[in-house]
């Protein structure tokens, strides 16, 4: 089982990417590698990682990631910079974009189950410069191609 954040954030990238080298996984975690390395060995020990896979827990959606869109209101529009910065930082965020009308900022993110994207929220929801947010789930998301 997964103990904290950072696991969740790992076994999140090598769902996307298992090949991931480990130089670049660690730099978006925020560790070195020797530490990601050692996450990365509990994890399969655990038996969260098998061989190339990742095998989740009860509660994954198989048929693709979860999608959801949050809104954010900023404090202060014009002075919120911090927030977009930390904001792009989340891996599952897939697109940050800053708003005119009645929103600051809308995120996509994409996360490998609905209690991910509750984690998300609630990392968003307690910034510093983040008034308050709206989160909505994509029922049947489309796709050109």
């Amino acid at each position: 089982m997964p103990r904290d954040q950072i696991d969740l954030r790992i076994l999140d990238a090598l769902e996307r990417n298992a090949r991931i080298p480990h130089a670049e996984l660690a730099g978006q975690i925020h560790l070195s590698r020797n530490a990601l390395r050692a996450r990365i060995e509990r994890l399969e020990r655990d038996g969260e990682i098998a061989g190339y896979t990742i095998r989740r827990s009860a509660g994954r959606d198989q048929a693709g990631p979860m999608v959801a869109l949050i809104f954010v209101y900023r404090q202060d529009r014009l002075r919120g910079a911090d927030v977009l910065v930390a904001l792009r930082r989340i891996p599952e965020v897939i697109s940050c974009d800053v708003m005119s009308g009645e929103f600051d900022i809308v995120l996509r993110l994409e996360a490998s189950a609905a209690d991910r994207i509750r984690a998300i929220w609630q990392e968003i929801a307690s910034m510093p410069g983040v008034r308050d947010t709206l989160t909505s789930f994509a029922l049947s998301p489309y796709r050109r191609g």
